[in-house]
C-alpha cells in the first residue's frame, strides 16, 4: 500500500473530517468540490460550505497513489488512517486566494499559508484509526461527545463560542449575553496551527479555568478545544466556524465584530452579515452582538447599542485590544496590571503569568 506522510496540520484536518466536525464532507475535497466551494461557498449538491478543506501533496506522491484504491496515512512513522484517493488536481493559487480571502496580499497570514501549500491536492474519503494526542487532549471532545453532554444536561439550546485568545472582558461580556439567551454555553477555543504572537493552548485553557472557577456559572458551561488551524479568512471563516459548531450540536453561535479577521482586511461587521444571511441554510442561529468596549462614563463594558458615548464623548471610550491584553500578560506585576484590570481580570493574568503564553514563530 502506498503511504502519504502527514504533517501535524494535515493529520488534524483528517481527524476532524473523520470525527464529523466538518460534515457533510467525508474526506479532503475533490476537484469538483474544491472549485464549487471556492467559487460559490457551496458543495456541488448546494450545501453551504465556505472554505476548501484539502490534502496537499507533492507531485511524486500524487503520481504514486493515482489509480490505487487506498493509500495509508502515516504520521511520525505510524499509520493513523487511510484514504481512498479518487482525484488529484491543482488550481490557480492566485485566483483562488482572491476568492477565498478577498485579497492576494501575501502579508495576509491565510493567503501566505495557502500559497505555500504543496502543488497537488488529493481528494477522497478517509478513515481514521488513531486520534491525535496532545497534552490538552482531555479537552478535545468529539461531536458525538458534546451532543451527549448537552443531552445529559438537558440543554435544548446551546450557544457555541469560538476564540483563539485568552479570556478578556469583551469576550466575557459576549458570553454572558449568550447565557441569557440559551440553556448552555459551549466555549471551544481553537488550538491548532496559528501565527506568531497568537496564544499557546495551555495559556488559553489556564485563563478559562480561572474565569470559570470564580466568575461564570460553570454548571451552564462546557469547555472544550478544537484542534484545527486558523485560516484568517474573515467572513467565510465565520460561516465555517458556525457550521462546525452546528456539527457539535450547538443551536446558536456567536459571531464577533471582526470574526477570524486579521490586519484590517475585512469590514467591521462583514462576518456577521455573511453568517446571518446563511443562518437558515446552516441550521444554526447567529448571535450577532455588537463589539464590546469600555466606557469610563458608563462605568463598565458596554456596546454601541446601550452606550451613547462612542459618538458623543469618544474620549471616555477605550477599546479592548489585543495589544493591551498582551501588555497585561507580559507585565512584571507592576501597577500597570491594575490599570488593565478592566481589560483582563487579574485572576486570568495570574493564572497565565510565568507561562510561555505566546507562539514565537509561525507554525508550519
Amino acid at each position: 500500500m502506498s503511504e502519504i506522510h502527514l504533517s501535524l496540520r494535515q493529520y488534524l484536518e483528517i481527524e476532524k473530517i473523520a470525527l464529523g466536525a466538518f460534515a457533510p464532507i467525508e474526506g479532503p475535497m475533490t476537484g469538483d468540490e474544491f472549485h464549487s466551494v471556492v467559487e460559490r461557498m457551496r458543495l456541488p449538491d448546494g450545501s453551504v460550505f465556505p472554505l476548501p478543506v484539502v490534502l496537499d501533496v507533492d507531485e511524486e506522491v500524487a503520481r504514486a497513489v493515482r489509480g490505487r484504491p487506498s493509500a495509508a496515512l502515516v504520521f511520525e512513522g505510524v499509520q493513523v488512517g487511510a484514504i481512498e484517493p479518487s482525484d488529484d488536481y491543482s488550481c490557480d493559487r492566485r485566483a483562488c486566494v482572491e476568492r477565498i480571502f478577498g485579497t492576494a496580499d501575501e502579508a495576509h497570514a491565510g493567503v501566505a499559508h495557502f500559497l505555500r501549500m504543496k502543488p497537488r491536492f488529493l481528494g477522497g474519503p478517509v478513515h481514521l484509526t488513531r486520534r491525535v494526542q496532545f497534552d490538552f487532549s482531555e479537552y478535545e471532545l468529539t461531536p458525538a461527545e458534546t451532543r451527549a453532554h448537552f443531552r445529559q444536561r438537558a440543554w435544548s439550546t446551546v450557544a457555541g463560542f469560538q476564540t483563539r485568545n485568552v479570556p478578556h472582558r469583551a469576550h466575557e461580556h459576549l458570553q454572558r449575553l449568550a447565557l441569557t439567551l440559551t440553556d448552555g454555553l459551549f466555549i471551544q477555543p481553537l488550538v491548532g496551527r496559528k501565527k506568531r504572537g497568537d496564544y499557546e493552548p495551555a495559556a488559553i485553557l489556564a485563563g478559562y479555568r480561572a474565569l470559570l472557577q470564580d466568575f461564570l456559572p460553570s454548571e451552564r458551561i462546557l469547555l472544550g478545544v478544537l484542534s484545527t488551524y486558523m485560516r484568517y479568512a474573515g467572513p467565510r471563516e465565520a460561516v465555517f466556524h458556525a457550521l462546525i459548531r452546528r456539527n457539535y450540536g450547538c443551536t446558536h453561535f456567536v459571531v464577533g465584530r471582526d470574526h477570524a479577521g486579521v490586519g484590517g482586511y475585512y469590514r467591521e461587521y462583514e462576518a456577521q452579515e455573511l453568517a446571518k444571511g446563511l443562518s437558515a441554510e446552516l441550521g444554526i442561529q447567529i448571535l450577532d452582538f455588537p463589539g464590546p468596549y469600555l466606557c469610563r462614563r458608563c462605568g463598565g463594558t458596554v456596546t454601541e447599542r446601550c452606550c451613547p458615548h462612542k459618538r458623543t464623548d469618544p474620549r471616555a471610550v477605550r477599546a479592548i485590544s489585543g495589544t493591551l491584553i498582551r501588555a497585561a500578560l507580559s507585565g512584571d506585576g507592576s501597577s500597570r496590571d491594575a490599570d488593565l484590570a478592566d481589560i483582563v481580570r487579574p485572576e486570568v493574568v495570574a493564572a497565565i503569568r510565568g507561562m510561555n503564553a505566546f507562539i514565537e514563530e509561525d507554525e508550519p
